[in-house]
């Protein structure tokens, strides 16, 4: 039975993460999904996994949804308009100008084109670690121009209220300038942080907490990829990391004299305009607030997590975030729990009188 917003049939070509995700959520809504993939290898994992079946002779998709990587996009979102003249196609591309201006330039027909960007995605790649519920509640970029059809707009919001995401209407140019900062840049910051451990002495890593892991996980990401995202939006970026320089500059000139007159106060500015950025980050239910954390001891035994959490559903409280850390050799875990300031203490009363012992500062 297909209760989808989309007609369909719907035909995604590249079959990694993204598309094979997308063919799984649709699946789940009873559309019919085509997948296409220049590898046939890749393209039989995906069918395998249930995200959508072959192209067929007479197929004549609805829609079209391009995933594949920044460097071979425009064409391939070219080669699919020419090949479907009645399909709306996109694609989920991380930049947003390059194709429109690649499709542009070679007279494609941008009435039924509108490029898109779901911001979700996971560590690993590859049709294997692809999920139906991947997009749930995630933002998902519409990047409208002024060529594209009213028909062409409504298909690709049809698609993103089916796999449960949050449409945001932005240019080409704001999208770009947006996942400079929230994305592209961080990447950059995370991989040079992360190369300063290459080498280092075993005895120092050991040392490390959940401060290095959070400042350092994306930094695990497929080199290939990201030379074609960066190169792709390179003027955004660069922008932005003068900028960094610039501050990073003055904290070197502060660091390499602390005692000169306003050395600290340049210092004292630079991590007090970090805790403001930090506040600017929309939270639970993209609410601008901050939380109280605290700090719960578990051991490691199996079901004492679980039994944390349903500990805390019966105070009445109710949790708005929770992090994980194991530290190595040790026989304990160290659980955040993030809740309302007016709560914290309520909260910790009740765990502390049903013996949980309570690590105090957040990790």
């Amino acid at each position: 039975m297909n209760d989808s917003r989309l007609a369909g049939p719907v035909r995604v070509v590249g079959s990694g993460l993204l598309g094979t995700s997308i063919g799984l959520g649709l699946r789940a809504k009873g559309v019919d999904v085509i997948l296409d993939d220049a590898s046939p290898g890749n393209l039989s994992l995906a069918v395998d996994y249930g995200a959508g079946r072959p192209s067929a002779p007479g197929d004549a998709p609805q829609l079209i949804v391009v995933c594949v990587p920044p460097d071979v996009t425009g064409r391939v979102v070219a080669e699919e308009l020419a090949a479907h003249p009645g399909a709306i196609v996109t694609d989920v591309a991380s930049v947003k100008v390059q194709p429109l201006e690649e499709l542009r330039a070679a007279g494609a027909d941008l009435s039924r084109y509108i490029g898109s960007h779901p911001l979700a995605g996971r560590e690993r790649g590859g049709a294997v670690a692809g999920r139906a519920d991947l997009f749930l509640g995630r933002p998902w970029v519409v990047a409208g121009h002024d060529g594209i059809s009213h028909r062409g707009g409504s298909a690709i919001d049809g698609l993103i209220l089916d796999l449960g995401g949050v449409l945001v209407e932005l240019t080409p140019e704001e999208h770009d300038r947006a996942v400079a900062l929230i994305s592209h840049v961080p990447q950059l910051v995370a991989s040079l942080l992360a190369k300063r451990l290459t080498g280092a002495a075993a005895s120092s890593v050991r040392l490390a907490g959940q401060g290095l892991r959070d400042t350092t996980r994306i930094a695990a990401s497929e080199p290939e990829l990201w030379v074609q995202i960066l190169g792709a939006n390179a003027p955004a970026i660069v922008e932005i990391l003068h900028a960094y320089r610039d501050d990073l500059d003055g904290v070197l000139a502060a660091l390499e004299n602390p005692t000169a007159p306003g050395a600290r106060r340049a210092i004292a500015e630079v991590i007090a305009a970090g805790n403001a950025g930090v506040q600017a980050i929309p939270g639970k239910h993209g609410q601008d607030r901050r939380y109280a954390q605290l700090v719960v001891m578990v051991d490691d035994r199996p079901g004492e997590l679980a039994r944390l959490l349903t500990e805390i559903g019966a105070t009445g409280v109710n949790m708005e975030d929770l992090r994980l850390e194991h530290s190595p050799g040790a026989q304990i875990g160290l659980a955040e729990i993030s809740v309302l300031p007016e709560v914290e203490q309520h909260l910790t009363d009740e765990l502390e009188s049903r013996g949980w012992r309570i690590a105090g500062a957040s990790l």
